[in-house]
Protein backbone atom coordinates (compact mmCIF):
# COMPACT_ATOMS: atom_id res chain seq x y z
CA UNK A 1 0.00 0.00 0.00
CA UNK A 2 2.86 2.45 0.86
CA UNK A 3 4.27 1.96 -2.59
CA UNK A 4 1.46 2.83 -4.68
CA UNK A 5 0.91 6.17 -2.59
CA UNK A 6 4.44 6.68 -3.26
CA UNK A 7 3.88 6.04 -7.04
CA UNK A 8 0.51 8.24 -7.19
CA UNK A 9 2.42 11.12 -5.41
CA UNK A 10 5.17 10.58 -8.23
CA UNK A 11 3.05 10.54 -10.48
CA UNK A 12 0.95 13.72 -9.42
CA UNK A 13 4.21 15.55 -9.22
CA UNK A 14 5.23 14.86 -12.71
CA UNK A 15 1.95 16.06 -13.62
CA UNK A 16 2.42 19.24 -11.78
CA UNK A 17 5.67 19.72 -13.02
CA UNK A 18 4.57 19.21 -16.78
CA UNK A 19 2.02 21.86 -16.50
CA UNK A 20 4.18 24.93 -14.81
CA UNK A 21 7.10 23.57 -17.82
CA UNK A 22 3.91 24.15 -20.54
CA UNK A 23 2.84 27.05 -18.77
CA UNK A 24 6.23 28.74 -18.78
CA UNK A 25 6.43 29.29 -15.22
CA UNK A 26 9.55 27.45 -15.18
CA UNK A 27 11.65 29.16 -17.85
CA UNK A 28 13.72 30.85 -15.59
CA UNK A 29 15.23 27.47 -14.73
CA UNK A 30 18.38 27.10 -16.62
CA UNK A 31 19.11 30.63 -16.75
CA UNK A 32 20.30 31.08 -13.18
CA UNK A 33 23.34 32.53 -12.12
CA UNK A 34 26.20 30.42 -12.15
CA UNK A 35 24.88 28.22 -14.93
CA UNK A 36 27.73 28.06 -17.19
CA UNK A 37 26.94 28.51 -21.17
CA UNK A 38 29.92 29.28 -23.85
CA UNK A 39 28.54 29.70 -27.42
CA UNK A 40 30.77 29.33 -30.66
CA UNK A 41 30.31 29.06 -34.51
CA UNK A 42 30.28 25.11 -34.25
CA UNK A 43 29.47 24.61 -31.12
CA UNK A 44 27.56 25.28 -28.19
CA UNK A 45 28.07 23.63 -24.29
CA UNK A 46 25.83 24.28 -21.43
CA UNK A 47 26.84 23.54 -17.62
CA UNK A 48 23.90 23.90 -15.35
CA UNK A 49 25.70 24.01 -11.95
CA UNK A 50 23.11 26.28 -9.96
CA UNK A 51 20.57 24.75 -11.74
CA UNK A 52 21.73 20.98 -10.57
CA UNK A 53 22.26 22.05 -7.25
CA UNK A 54 18.69 23.89 -6.73
CA UNK A 55 17.02 20.14 -7.93
CA UNK A 56 19.55 18.64 -5.74
CA UNK A 57 18.37 20.68 -2.32
CA UNK A 58 14.95 20.55 -3.56
CA UNK A 59 14.69 16.43 -4.18
CA UNK A 60 16.85 16.06 -0.75
CA UNK A 61 14.16 18.05 1.40
CA UNK A 62 11.15 16.04 -0.73
CA UNK A 63 12.71 12.67 0.32
CA UNK A 64 13.49 13.52 4.02
CA UNK A 65 9.93 14.74 4.24
CA UNK A 66 8.59 11.65 2.42
CA UNK A 67 10.52 9.47 4.63
CA UNK A 68 9.74 11.36 7.99
CA UNK A 69 6.10 10.76 7.08
CA UNK A 70 6.67 7.19 6.29
CA UNK A 71 8.33 6.74 9.75
CA UNK A 72 5.67 7.75 11.31
CA UNK A 73 3.36 5.20 9.88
Amino acid sequence: MRFGNLLMLAGVTLLVLGVAVRLGLLAWFGNLPGDIRIESDNSRVFIPITSMIVISLVLTLLASLIGSVMRQR
